[in-house]
């Protein structure tokens, strides 16, 4: 089994990591065993575990409430320090409206297609309607041509229009400044591309990454390996 540092903080990314991709953002399943597991492993680190996601940090909330200390939304957008705490979000540019509403429009003539608005950003999902993955980053790159403010990103079968400077690493390096992570080792764990500047900062502050399918070969392994760590 893949051994923990004693001073380790565990920052761990949902979708894909631990919780299984679903069709659709909205139709994930949380297994039943997940929250009681991260809780004892939270408490068994001295509370520095954290969730790092692409969702919002409310729906986070709404999956694992009250689960870790620190939370990272939009990929580092929002950062909140405590489970009661405020969010503390980045100095961003809003996205232009018409661009949202072009790409509402590109989604309701594609059937399959999904739209997910963020505070700074939307997604646009094709996992329904792989064949107009394509299009769809020839229209986002057209949309976006010499804007400063915001670059095309993707993921699993989606591609997210996000702020520029904003990732994963931004988030590990906010968190890590405050307790109980200050101090720590950080190991993050994900499975996207998205996932790979959490990874990154991680081992430049002294800890690692590790990710799905290279060191785990799926959700479930992670989440085995989380309860046999917290057990």
């Amino acid at each position: 089994m893949i051994r923990l540092p004693t001073n380790a903080a565990l920052l761990l990314d949902l979708d894909g990591t631990l919780i299984d991709i679903a069709p659709t953002p909205d139709s994930v399943v949380v297994p039943p065993d997940l929250p009681p597991s991260l809780t004892r492993l939270r408490d068994h680190l001295g509370g520095a575990l954290a969730i790092v996601s692409g969702r919002p940090i409310a729906q986070i909330d709404a999956l694992l409430p009250g689960i870790a200390t620190a939370t990272a939304g939009e990929h580092g957008y929002a950062v909140r320090h405590s489970p009661d705490g405020i969010a503390v979000c980045a100095a961003v540019e809003p996205v232009p409206p018409d661009w949202v509403s072009a790409a509402k429009d590109w989604v309701s003539g594609n059937p399959g297609a999904i739209f997910e608005p963020k505070a700074r950003g939307f997604v646009l999902h094709f996992r329904l309607a792989p064949q107009i993955g394509d299009g769809f980053r020839a229209k986002l790159a057209a949309l976006l041509a010499d804007n400063p403010h915001y670059r095309i990103g993707g993921a699993h079968m989606a591609w997210e229009v996000k702020p520029r400077g904003i990732d994963k690493g931004r988030a590990v390096r906010e968190i890590m400044a405050h307790p109980p992570f200050a101090g720590r080792l950080p190991v993050f764990i994900g499975d996207d591309i998205t996932d790979e500047d959490g990874m990154a900062e991680a081992t430049r502050m002294g800890g690692f990454g590790l990710r799905v399918p290279a060191d785990f070969a799926n959700a479930a392994a992670v989440r085995a390996w989380l309860a046999a760590l917290g057990a």
